[in-house]
């Protein structure tokens, strides 16, 4: 005979009542067939579970583990219908997020915000400080759900939605003689060595540092490449160089190093990227907060497929 979950609903009714007749109006059914039911138990287990006596139902030591182990199934049992509930509401799940550069101080502290209200019971793997070209990666072979990056992304399974736009500034050594002044022109930096981001994979900071030293008419003296933006403002902050920085590196401060605005326009872009057509509520659930988040600081502009 197989073992079925009503007959460990049975067996417990009769262990926490200690009495068929109790247990059968518990169990909404008449104490012969229960008296059935936990019979076909003990043959299927090998073993008596309960001692019956007149008077009182009392539990074998068999009958002791067997009640520790039933009510563990009957309470494993109730959470995957409570879970599956969950799941289908998208409110149970895994969500792999990563962020870029600046948005790794900035913006992460209200994703996590986000994630903790509107989605409590999903599991949460952060990846911080990744260049665009290793988020479109992640997203593509599906070890990021969501990437928060920085475009232009030319990929067609990529769905982008432009989060903020903000601008370039200077960071300068506290040494620097710029560095008490309220706002520089980029122009003045042309004879300073940069520290900038990485040219070989063509990081987009990169190009936006280079496209606005070409504006102001000079192509920069890259010193130094870095990755992350706190190792690029600690280089900076130790007096190897200057660098461009988006205005939310601001939130990271760093001893020896000092941001100044500058005077001509040059923006970053921050945009939220997942894959097209993903299916997953628990995503679907996620990117509506971040939309409901910004929306309360700049307006979204949608775009849909390559950038």
């Amino acid at each position: 005979m197989t073992v079925e979950l009503r007959h460990f609903r049975y067996f417990v009714a009769v262990a926490e009542e200690c009495h068929f007749g109790r247990a059968a109006e518990r169990l909404f059914i008449t104490q012969p067939s229960l008296s059935h039911q936990i019979r076909q138990l003990e043959q299927a287990v090998g073993a008596a579970l309960l001692e019956r006596t007149t008077r009182k139902v009392e539990l074998t030591p068999a009958g002791k583990l067997f009640l520790e182990r039933a009510q563990a199934v009957l309470a494993a049992a109730e959470d995957a219908v409570v879970d599956a509930a969950r799941a289908s509401r998208g409110e149970i799940g895994r969500l792999s997020i990563g962020f870029t550069g600046s948005a790794t101080y900035d913006l992460l502290p209200s994703v996590v915000k986000i994630v903790r209200e509107c989605l409590p019971h999903v599991s949460l793997e952060l990846h911080g400080d990744l260049l665009t070209p290793a988020q479109v990666t992640g997203l593509l072979d599906g070890r990021l759900d969501v990437g928060f990056l920085r475009p232009p992304v030319r990929a067609p399974d990529i769905n982008l939605q432009i989060v903020r736009r903000e601008p370039l500034v200077a960071v300068l050594p506290e040494t620097h003689p710029l560095a008490v002044s309220e706002t520089i022109s980029l122009s003045d930096l042309a004879a300073d060595p940069f520290v900038s981001y990485p040219s070989q994979i063509r990081s987009v900071m990169h190009d936006a540092v280079e496209e606005a030293c070409r504006r102001a008419g000079f192509r920069p003296q890259v010193a130094l490449e870095v990755h992350e933006v706190a190792t690029l403002l600690s280089f900076v902050a130790a007096g190897l160089g200057v660098g461009l920085v988006p205005l939310s590196a601001q939130r990271l401060r760093i001893t020896g190093a000092v941001y100044r605005p500058l005077r001509e326009r040059s923006e970053a872009v921050l945009a939220m990227a997942w894959r097209a057509g993903e299916r997953s509520l628990v995503v679907d659930r996620f990117l509506r907060g971040v939309q409901s988040l910004t929306a309360q600081e700049t307006p979204i502009v949608a775009v849909s497929g390559p950038a």
